[in-house]
């Protein structure tokens, strides 16, 4: 049977990376994703907006905790009962150098959910601008190195409950790398998933991918599966929306790659209470 192509999917549980106008990439109020998720039979919705510590960064000092959170709290109160959950989470950009920033802000704020992801910057080697160069005559080894070690760093941290997009170095290095030649060595992983399996942190199947030219998660089947392999006993998945189209884009495709690998449920923080949130039957084969 030929897969369906990915598409705004239905009746699942939980989208675990959504963003709002709250942060500087999306334009999307929260009442439009709520809607979205009762007519499309989503369950449950994590509100991820970015946080950033480098200034420089669109999301530093961008939208406050205190906005976020009342603004989250008071759409969870608004939609409960019409059936949809929502989660006061975030997506925090982590950087080695400003990991005791991340640490703090962590401490002295409380969220049900919290992505740790890298990305790009403005003086990087994969800034557009930069990115060309730097792939050229290098070995894939040493293109990935940057992006790579800083995943590692964040995992190794055990500040988060999962790593976001953790490949995501595949979209600033596309067209100059391919996934494909990514996919062969798989070796470049290793140190990654190591570190998620012991930190216990869990890994994002991130389906943002499936919409960009990649044209495949972050990361794609094989690594998750890897995961799994080495130990690794925790998946998360999100569509890493940013406007309102793009709401539970792939997830599908991406409970597909979590179930292939051998997970059953998905990883997920409601505050205090970590949990295991079920696959549907569908997925259980």
């Amino acid at each position: 049977m030929t897969a369906e192509p990915p598409g705004q999917d239905r009746d699942l549980p939980l989208d675990a990376h959504l963003h709002t106008n709250l942060s500087p990439d999306s334009d999307v109020p929260i009442d439009v994703y709520a809607e979205l998720a009762v007519d499309r039979g989503i369950a449950e919705l994590a509100i991820t907006d970015h946080v950033d510590f480098a200034p420089g960064l669109q999301a530093y000092r961008y939208s406050s905790f205190e906005d976020r959170e009342r603004t989250v709290r008071e759409a969870a109160e608004r939609w409960v009962d019409r059936g949809v959950a929502i989660r006061f989470g975030c997506e925090l950009t982590y950087g080695s150098r400003y990991e005791d920033d991340v640490r703090d802000h962590l401490r002295r704020h409380r969220y049900d959910f919290t992505i740790g992801s890298v990305h790009d910057e403005p003086d990087s080697v994969y800034a557009p601008q930069n990115v060309a160069a730097w792939c050229s005559g290098r070995p894939l080894s040493e293109i990935v190195k940057p992006y790579f070690d800083e995943v590692t760093a964040a995992a190794r941290s055990g500040l988060f409950d999962t790593i976001g997009h953790l490949d995501y170095v595949k979209r600033y290095v596309y067209p100059n790398v391919t996934p494909a030649q990514l996919s062969e060595a798989p070796e470049l992983y290793e140190p990654i998933l190591r570190a998620l399996v012991e930190s216990g942190t869990a890994l994002e199947v991130n389906t943002s991918g499936l919409r960009q030219p990649p044209a495949e998660t972050y990361p794609a089947e094989p690594v998750v599966a890897r995961f799994r392999a080495m130990g690794g006993r925790a998946v998360t998945t999100g569509s890493d929306a940013h406007r309102a189209e793009a709401l539970a884009f792939g997830l599908e495709a991406g409970y597909r790659v979590a179930s292939n690998a051998g997970f059953r449920s998905l990883a997920f923080r409601r505050g205090a209470e970590r949990l295991h949130v079920p696959l549907p039957e569908r997925f259980q084969t």
